[in-house]
């Protein structure tokens, strides 16, 4: 049985092979690599959607050295406290899934079994995802039209993703947890000041959700120290600001081989009415 429902006719759907199909015969096959697309044509205009490969690859290169540990940490300290065993958590927009593999092993070490399962609008993205973890059910998918029924997830994660209070409200369960992490007004802004002559500061606009609690608060920040230009550069093309910056400010990080820079995280938790 998967996770996932028909984004069709809505019904549950089951694995078959390397396929998984609802009772009204929808068909879906599974990717060489391991995942399932169920974007539908209609639910996007777009020919390619999400983020590419270069993004993808720059996320997986700079995550994978742990400069991002600390928030890591924090994740998996408030999982741990709101998690029971076999809880089936959602990570929705859940990128080349570092975030998420690394949490179901941190899970896993403390004894607590879950059923995590993810959602990207990327192929890229899980096409890299699909190897952290196998046992991590992965869909292509829109976070504003999530494959999943209504009332079935015991914690939902939105990690620097695309935010649809409708319906994460609708496939969570009443009393299920909802976990959003964002970037705080200063993050990175030693690395916008190299690049930018006014780099500004994030905007953050924090409210009650409807339908949900604000039951914790946390803020993260650190220093991280970039040694290599290749990690600096890549740090800089995984975010949002690589495609939305000229060629000439994106020059001004080719020579540079060193750079500290301030990392803020914010981590709202959220519980269901």
């Amino acid at each position: 049985m998967s996770n996932f429902i028909c984004p069709i006719c809505g019904e549950k759907l089951l694995t078959k092979d390397k396929s998984l199909s609802c009772k009204k015969n929808h068909s879906f096959d599974k990717s060489k690599s391991g995942y399932v697309n169920l974007l539908l044509s209609q639910q996007i205009k777009a020919k390619h959607h999400g983020d590419d490969k270069l993004m993808v690859k720059s996320r997986q290169a700079f995550l994978d050295k742990g400069f991002y540990n600390l928030l890591l940490k924090a994740i998996c300290e408030i999982l741990k406290e709101y998690t029971k065993n076999e809880f089936k958590i959602l990570d929705a927009g859940c990128g080349e899934c570092w975030y998420t593999a690394n949490i179901y092993e941190s899970l896993l070490k403390q004894n607590i079994k879950t059923i995590m399962f993810a959602i990207d609008i990327s192929k890229d993205a899980l096409a890299f995802g699909a190897k952290r973890n196998r046992e991590i059910e992965l869909a292509v998918a829109s976070v504003f039209k999530l494959p999943v029924a209504a009332n079935y997830c015991d914690m939902l994660l939105s990690v620097f993703a695309p935010f649809s209070e409708d319906e994460f409200k609708r496939v969570l369960k009443k009393d299920g947890i909802l976990i959003r992490v964002f970037p705080l007004e200063k993050h990175l802004m030693r690395l916008k000041a190299v690049v930018y002559d006014n780099p500004y500061e994030n905007e953050i606009e924090l409210s009650e959700l409807n339908g949900f609690k604000i039951i914790d608060k946390r803020e993260i920040k650190g220093v991280i120290h970039l040694s290599s230009n290749e990690d600096i550069k890549n740090l800089f093309t995984m975010t949002p600001y690589y495609y939305k910056t000229s060629s000439e400010d994106q020059k001004k990080l080719h020579s540079l081989g060193m750079l500290e820079t301030e990392t803020e995280f914010g981590i709202l938790v959220y519980r269901k009415k």
